[in-house]
């Protein structure tokens, strides 16, 4: 391998995509390997670069990374997208938890059985209405950013989880003018533009593929 970042997970979104755009935003170019055999995945276990017999992985700066909290903390104290002081970065920490609360509930979806779906759908569609989305317009209001006056990896959690939203209900945006005009921002920065280009390694919506080889690969967990 060269020396670039080098991503263990699978061809698809789920926990790897939030680091994905964290690196493209902070101008990182990455490598990624594809999960496709249960064999990787045990092969990972038995050389130790699972500590807790999960992915995503990451390898950076010599280290194997997991967790995916730690993973974007790292990522973001590096390339200064985590604030200023300590308290910048506990209030970026509680903005961006609350974006992937929302990515999370959609990350589940494509392994929800059919039946229970449409419930799923009604529940993460009322959360962010009622919940999520008005305490991050409340937060916009009057400021360009979630918190301070730049960007970090809280602005980065809420404009990927706004376009998860969007995919699944095109109109949710539509009483929150101040998460528009965020958007709008966001997708003026120049890394955020080449990122959402076709041709980028931004990944696609889940598709069967997709599910079946995570159930295949993590069949411990599917059992």
């Amino acid at each position: 391998m060269s020396g670039k970042v080098v991503l263990y997970y699978f061809n698809g979104r789920g926990k790897m995509e939030s680091i994905r755009w964290l690196l493209a935003v902070a101008g990182v170019e990455w490598e990624e390997v594809h999960l496709t055999t249960r064999e990787q995945y045990e092969k990972l276990v038995n050389d130790g670069a699972l500590m807790f017999h999960q992915v995503p992985l990451v390898e950076i700066d010599g280290m194997k990374l997991i967790q995916t909290k730690a993973i974007l903390n790292y990522i973001a104290g590096k390339y200064d997208l985590h604030g200023k002081d300590l308290k910048e970065r506990l209030l970026i920490d509680m903005y961006a938890e609350g974006a992937r609360d929302i990515m999370d509930m959609i990350m589940i979806l494509p392994f929800t059985p059919s039946e229970k779906k449409q419930k799923q759908l009604d529940n993460l569609q009322t959360r962010a209405k009622v919940r999520s989305l008005p305490a991050f317009e409340k937060a916009l209001t009057d400021s360009e950013f979630l918190v301070g006056n730049k960007l970090s990896c809280a602005d980065v959690s809420l404009f990927e989880a706004s376009l998860m939203l969007e995919e699944l209900f095109p109109t949710i945006l539509s009483t929150f003018p101040c998460i528009q005009a965020f958007q709008r921002r966001m997708k003026a920065i120049p890394a955020i533009s080449k990122f959402l280009q076709p041709g980028s390694q931004r990944k696609s919506q889940p598709d069967e593929v997709y599910v079946k080889t995570v159930m295949d690969v993590l069949s411990h967990i599917f059992k």
